[in-house]
């Protein structure tokens, strides 16, 4: 059984991400289920990464995003694609760091208390199969540490999991 260490962020997120990811990388070993993958992957990151108010996934299903497990409050369930961050990430097939959130064009309001998101898509093979979302309720929240650290989870998450949209 897996046993989770606590970790902290430290002065260096480049560390911390390092930890987080092998952390993630033992969590998830042996077990394909993109489903449960999805759960636990959200569950850790909520954990540790500090100031988050919502950590999770939405899967392509059809046209859309539709809600997959996630840590925080009750969660908007649908998302078109090119609305709000998780829909744009999904039209441009890229990583969307946004300081705040009102400030963004057609932003959804899922969680009032929001400021600050980052959405990190989950391309395979050249196809977007969802999005990992995380909201803080302080604005400034995320940088291009977050990102890169967040995609490089989500490289774990993709390689651990059998895909079956």
């Amino acid at each position: 059984m897996f046993e989770v260490k606590d970790i902290s962020v430290s002065d260096n997120k480049r560390d911390f991400y390092a930890s987080l990811a092998q952390q993630l990388t033992g969590l998830l070993e042996g077990e394909r289920d993109m489903i449960a993958n999805a759960a636990n992957m959200s569950a850790l990151i909520y954990q540790f990464l500090p100031d988050l108010n919502w950590a999770g996934f939405y899967f392509m299903r059809g046209p859309e995003l539709v809600l997959g497990p996630f840590q925080g409050k009750t969660a908007c369930v649908r998302i078109a694609v090119g609305r709000g961050v998780c829909g744009t990430a999904v039209e441009r097939q890229e990583s969307i760091v946004v300081a705040d959130v009102h400030a963004f064009p057609g932003h959804i309001a899922c969680d009032s208390a929001s400021r600050s998101e980052l959405v990190v898509p989950l391309i395979k093979n050249g196809q977007v199969l969802g999005v990992l979302d995380l909201d803080s309720p302080h604005p400034d929240r995320f940088d291009e540490t977050d990102r890169e650290g967040c995609e490089a989870l989500v490289q774990i998450y993709l390689a651990a999991s059998e895909i079956a949209l």
